[in-house]
């Protein structure tokens, strides 16, 4: 939570895809329910630049995944990856190990 609350008062700008976005909505649907799904989108997703994934990222991630062939290796992590290379972005605030064998630093 300290970590969350000093990327909030960074003068980073915290960056993430729909695809992310998309993922996160049905799990907190799934299992906290409307009420949070809305908070998530009313209050959370405000503060975070969504970068939309084109047609050309989607097939690359999904090439990708199947090339990768591992169970555990998703879409969203290659898109993201792509994303965050073109972007220079360098560290992930996420607790998934492929981060750091993508070459990102895992925040926390």
């Amino acid at each position: 939570m300290a970590l969350w609350k000093r990327l909030l008062t960074d003068s980073d700008i915290i960056v993430t895809s729909n695809y992310v976005l998309l993922e996160t909505s049905a799990l907190v649907q799934q299992h906290l329910g409307i009420p949070a799904l809305r908070a998530l989108h009313e209050d959370f997703s405000p503060l975070l630049a969504i970068e939309w994934v084109s047609e050309h990222a989607h097939k690359a991630a999904v090439e990708a995944t199947l090339t990768a062939s591992r169970k555990k290796l998703s879409v969203v992590d290659c898109v993201s990856f792509q994303l965050m290379r073109a972007a220079g972005i360098r560290a992930a605030f996420c607790f998934d190990h492929h981060f750091r064998e993508q070459g990102f630093e895992l925040l926390p």
